[in-house]
């Protein structure tokens, strides 16, 4: 296996003073137009709006989390904001099975994501976990049906193929003490069919990739990329340094500040088609916790979210450090990972301190 480690091209948006005055963020109106672009599509198709309501409703798949996980979870503590975690799953079966690359077989999350919104501020904050983090994986049920013992030092992309979503937020639960409020995956077919709804994703890179391995191939430059391509650009990993996964954190972390960008430019209220076409595709390839697996309840959650700025969102990796057995796999860095998560279980600013990552020599955001 080629090394999994290098420096990552990491962006970091700029931080406010909670208190300090701005201007009127535009991203932060994002999914406010989406929810009214969908809203005039069921208007527009009169009669057939309740069908069109009911078709995207039964899009959404859900799954309850104090049943799938039971009651051995952290607290949640009155003033310890949302924390939201995300997934990209890359299964390779069904609509998925033409658009993974390399030989995996079941599906690995291949992207996750803790999000986690301020009480009361409009900054959020996204702590990326590397995929290759050593991690104890809690008892769980595995996707099988049958109970699945705990183990230690598994890779933590290797959590979901074993045991699904459940088992993962009660990875995450366990290893950050930090109570996941919800959680939304989405697959590859849902990521392709979104970027090819809204026409494709620009986005700039200062040096050429080339990665066989994704079949990514862009010269340095601007390029607008589809869905299929896209997908290359968030899975590349041999493209660019020596391989390292940290670095394709950074490219993740590139694309979403650009799909953000991209979806805020969409006359999505002057065209309903493209609208349903957006909606439909997510809602279609998304599993939530049972707590948004309604367009309603993805409605009132949204609104709740109106005064998040996605602009000025900050993306911090999880510190890691090598581990001492095996240097292509890392393992969370003490002191800085437990300063990180015990700062979103109280709601307190990360203190610079802990995003200092061993394993790159800096700031691991």
């Amino acid at each position: 296996m080629t090394h999994a480690l290098t420096e990552p091209q990491q962006t970091r948006r700029s931080r406010r003073a909670p208190g300090r005055r701005r201007g009127k963020p535009r991203r932060r109106r994002v999914w406010r137009w989406i929810l009214l672009a969908l809203v005039v599509v069921l208007l527009a198709a009169g009669g057939t709006g309740y069908w069109l309501y009911s078709n995207l409703d039964g899009n959404l798949k859900g799954v309850d989390l104090d049943k799938a996980i039971g009651t051995n979870r952290p607290e949640k503590l009155p003033t310890s904001g949302q924390n939201i975690l995300v997934l990209g799953s890359d299964s390779r079966s069904g609509a998925n099975a033409s658009l993974g690359t390399g030989k995996v077989s079941g599906a690995r999350s291949d992207t996750a994501l803790v999000m986690h919104i301020p009480e009361g501020r409009q900054q959020a904050v996204a702590i990326s976990i590397p995929r290759d983090t050593l991690v104890t994986r809690p008892e769980c049920t595995a996707t099988s049906g049958s109970a699945l013992p705990s183990a230690k030092r598994v890779m933590f992309n290797s959590v979901y193929s074993a045991a699904g979503p459940a088992c993962v937020v009660k990875t995450v639960e366990q290893m950050s003490g930090v109570r996941m409020d919800h959680f939304v995956e989405i697959d590859f077919a849902g990521f392709k069919g979104l970027v090819d709804a809204i026409g494709g994703v620009p986005v700039t890179v200062d040096k050429a990739i080339h990665d066989k391995s994704s079949g990514l191939d862009l010269e340095a430059g601007t390029h607008t990329l589809d869905g299929t391509r896209s997908l290359a650009f968030v899975r590349t990993r041999h493209g660019i340094g020596d391989g390292s996964d940290l670095g394709r954190i950074g490219l993740q972390q590139k694309f979403m500040i650009a799909l953000l960008s991209e979806i805020e430019k969409q006359d999505l209220l002057g065209s309903p088609t493209k609208a349903y076409k957006i909606a439909d595709n997510l809602t279609e390839s998304m599993t939530t916790d049972s707590g948004l697996s309604s367009l309603t309840k993805l409605a009132d959650f949204a609104r709740s979210m109106n005064g998040v700025d996605p602009g000025s969102m900050e993306t911090v990796m999880l510190p890691v450090a090598y581990d001492q057995q095996d240097r292509n796999r890392v393992v969370a860095a003490e002191p800085q990972a437990s300063t990180l998560w015990k700062a979103l279980r109280t709601d307190k600013e990360i203190p610079e301190s802990a995003k200092k990552s061993p394993a790159t020599g800096g700031t691991s955001g």
